[in-house]
């Protein structure tokens, strides 16, 4: 599509999204520029567009949160992941990047590598075996604030601690679930899941009306069981815990509290898998006012491969701001958790989310965030033509011989539907019949041709 003229915001950001969902190559600006077929006209819009922060990525959350809430059952509450990636930079003048700690580096060694780090909401799509799909519905920047040279004066100084504390992953998290929180109706209950790094005392505290947060704990956090009753007449001041409750590692190894089997899915099936619970319970850190509920996961065992001997992970210790919840619950909702894990990998691998080359305050945050909405837009029109049955349901394209076939049912994998998107847009500018009057016929004597690559089967069949 030939570019004519100046085109709109809507129009140039229409362009990207779909330049993101179809390239092939990294996600820069100039890429996306030329996906649009601009590349010989006037650029400097589409950088304008997020350096002037003419688009609002809460809109294109908006529309993919509103057809999740459309697609839940009545009374069904809404169950969100939320968790921070880094994006590995190595310009210093980038607006908000800085020394981060790799994640993916030894558990014996702390790595640190030049990166931006942002936060992201992930909310379940249920599905019909009891898994889910995480759709993205928040992408946001946490910077942190430039540390002031060694001359810097103490009010200088005095004003980055303070900005430090405003710019808390915490605090920017709770902002971020309290407006998730006020655009859900209020008869729909929120279920929040974390890992360790979430489940500290700013959260548990700060947690908006209407909602829960199951997230992983120490093994060894200091928990109490609640006050007794205080005695008619007695003198003094209450006490605001009860006796000291066993850990998670002492509940877990503790034989007289027998395991319960509890059936989830994960990993694309059902398991069974064995469970301690504890509750209701306080932890110091949270205060007197937080009720909680201590879960310990046994590790399930598993095989590298058929006949090799049995492996063990490890447990998994969790805390949850309702007691009263369902155990069977509980622990589904936090395996879904594991979606944005996926949302994180694809994102990165397959969008290239974070790789354009751009250094301004609003750029950082506003390109990266429409690279994720366009994600999460494909996988919302998937998963509706998904429910709607099978003739709605997208066809993908025949598999190569050495995959395996796909179960009846199972939602395609993110590059499928990159796939499926490009024979939809590209397929019919082929147009394979454009050089039909060069084809002459083979004389029945001549030797068979050499096969040559078929030009459709390698741009929509690639892997």
């Amino acid at each position: 599509m030939a570019a004519t003229g100046t085109p709109s915001c809507a129009a140039l950001l229409h362009g990207h999204m779909l330049g993101v969902l179809l390239g092939q190559s990294r996600a820069t600006v100039t890429n996306l520029i030329c996906s649009r077929g601009g590349q010989h006209h006037d650029w400097s819009a589409d950088y304008r567009l997020y350096s002037r922060g003419r688009v609002d990525e809460a809109v294109l959350f908006g529309r993919a949160r509103d057809a999740l809430l459309d697609a839940l059952p009545a009374g069904e509450p809404l169950v969100a992941a939320i968790d921070d990636t880094i994006v590995r930079k190595t310009g210093r003048k980038i607006h908000g990047s800085g020394w981060k700690r790799d994640p993916l580096g030894p558990a014996f060694q702390t790595n640190l590598v030049h990166a931006r780090r942002y936060l992201q909401i992930s909310a379940a799509w249920p599905l019909e075996d009891g898994g889910a799909r995480m759709v993205p519905v928040g992408f946001h920047h946490a910077p942190t604030p430039r540390k002031p040279g060694k001359d810097a004066t103490p009010a200088r100084l005095k004003d980055h601690r303070e900005a430090l504390k405003q710019h808390n992953l915490n605090r920017v998290a709770l902002e971020h679930v309290g407006g998730l929180r006020r655009d859900i109706p209020d008869g729909r209950h929120l279920v929040l899941c974390g890992d360790g790094s979430f489940t500290n005392k700013a959260v548990l505290r700060g947690l908006p009306d209407g909602c829960t947060y199951i997230g992983r704990t120490r093994k060894d956090t200091a928990l109490h069981h609640p006050p007794e009753p205080p005695v008619p007449g007695a003198t003094g001041r209450p006490p605001r815990y009860g006796k000291k409750a066993p850990t998670a590692e002492e509940l877990r190894q503790d034989d007289s509290v027998p395991w319960q089997i509890i059936t989830a899915h994960a990993a694309g099936k059902r398991h069974d898998f064995r469970v301690k619970t504890c509750g209701p319970v306080l932890w110091p850190k949270a205060g007197p006012g937080v009720m909680l509920r201590l879960v310990v996961i046994a590790p399930l065992a598993y095989r590298l491969k058929k006949g090799s001997r049995l492996l063990y992970r490890e447990p998994a210790y969790l805390l949850c701001t309702d007691p009263d919840l369902p155990l069977e619950k509980l622990l589904q909702y936090y395996l879904w958790r594991w979606g944005i894990e996926v949302n994180f990998r694809e994102e990165k691998t397959l969008l290239g989310t974070g790789e354009a080359q751009v250094r301004t305050a609003a750029s950082n945050r506003h390109l990266p965030a429409v690279t994720v909405a366009a994600y999460s837009l494909l996988w919302i029109a998937a998963l509706q033509c998904h429910a709607a049955g099978d003739g709605d349901r997208p066809r993908s394209l025949a598999p190569p011989k050495w995959r395996k076939d796909r179960p009846d049912g199972m939602l395609p994998a993110t590059g499928e539907l990159q796939r499926l998107l490009r024979y939809e847009i590209w397929a019919g500018a082929l147009r394979p019949g454009t050089f039909h009057r060069f084809v002459t016929r083979r004389p029945p004597d001549a030797s068979a041709p050499e096969p040559r690559p078929d030009l459709a089967a390698t741009l929509f069949a690639a892997a």
